[in-house]
């Protein structure tokens, strides 16, 4: 297996990424730790977390997931063999209900929450460092230059080894990547993005923020890469929903004719290969130029196992024009002259 590096660092990861948004919600602790052994033993390195997860959750405060895979890191003594990945931003506690002008705020992207909120994900985590601290969404409430400065220090201080961004629009990414190189700050490393073969979520990425990844040399981590679970499969036109918590939201958001058409090119490839229609989607996302892992979540290690194998799966030249034309956006002539 051949591991990317992550944009211009020196962090190399496994083609597929574990999403852990599940722990503590949808995945029991038992459960989360078959997934994460069957994760590592398959290859798999970057497990991505937040400080947030799992706070939808009933009587949840937030950090659960953290300390779910803290927990596990403990038992299995196996942290050199991940790489951890958590972000920053979200309401924790007292913040989510506080409110953002209270003394007891503890949520955005201030130098003061950036400090604390590093030390409770270590702590949660029980680890000494975060391989790659991600900032959640952007905070308009702060200068990008604080936000940069704190994280800066962590990194300095040997808390972070890198940093990332998610959620960030192209002129937000390009003002941090900007405030970093004018004032010496850390830059940001990679990009979470939502990004996935179905319309609109190809154009919302490739038309601005894929060309200053690629430009920059940031790694891209996204997430959402099976849109919500429309691409593996047990969506079909016409037909009754899944039994999913959610099902109803998948359909009012991806159910299109477009993506119809998408989810049956990607069934003609996934046939000729054999393949579940899940894994090609997560395939054709590899043979992208600018792509570095995309995040999957699972409930169950059946569930892991079946995607897993998308690491490998190589696409013929034909296929990936099919599927790139059924997929496609019609560009601007500015942008098709840029």
């Amino acid at each position: 297996m051949t591991y990317r590096q992550l944009g211009n660092s020196g962090l190399f990861v496994y083609p597929i990424a574990l999403g852990t948004m599940q722990f503590g919600w949808t995945a029991d602790e038992p459960t989360s730790f078959a997934i994460l052994d069957a994760f590592v033993a398959a290859g798999g390195n970057l497990i991505d977390t937040a400080d947030i997860y799992s706070t939808w959750a009933p009587n949840n405060p937030g950090g659960v997931s953290e300390a779910i895979i803290g927990r596990y890191l403990a038992s299995r003594q196996n942290r050199d063999r991940v790489l951890i990945a958590t972000k920053v931003r979200g309401a924790m506690g007292t913040g989510a209900t506080e409110g953002r002008n209270s003394p007891l705020q503890r949520e955005g992207l201030s130098r003061k929450w950036i400090l604390q909120a590093c030390e409770d994900s270590l702590r949660r985590l029980q680890v000494d460092y975060i391989d790659l601290y991600q900032v959640h969404w952007v905070d308009a409430q702060v200068p990008i230059e604080e936000t940069l400065s704190a994280l800066t220090d962590l990194v300095r201080r040997g808390y972070v080894r890198y940093l990332g961004a998610s959620n960030y629009s192209a002129w937000r990414l390009m003002q941090a990547l900007w405030a970093s190189d004018k004032h010496g700050y850390e830059r940001f490393v990679s990009l979470q993005p939502e990004y996935s073969i179905a319309s609109p979520t190809r154009e919302a990425f490739e038309r601005e923020l894929g060309r200053v990844c690629e430009t920059y040399q940031l790694g891209v981590l996204p997430y959402s890469p099976l849109a919500g679970g429309f691409l593996t499969g047990k969506y079909r036109r016409n037909q009754p929903l899944p039994d999913s918590v959610r099902a109803q939201g998948i359909a009012g958001q991806r159910f299109s004719d477009k993506n119809w058409q998408i989810l049956d090119a990607l069934s003609e490839v996934a046939a000729r290969h054999g393949v579940p229609v899940a894994q090609v989607a997560l395939a054709w996302q590899l043979h992208q130029p600018f792509m570095t892992a995309p995040i999957i979540g699972a409930n169950s290690v059946a569930q892991l196992q079946e995607l897993l194998p998308a690491a490998t799966l190589s696409l013929e030249v034909g296929e990936l024009e099919a599927l790139n034309t059924v997929s496609n956006w019609e560009p601007s002539r500015t942008e098709r002259e840029s």
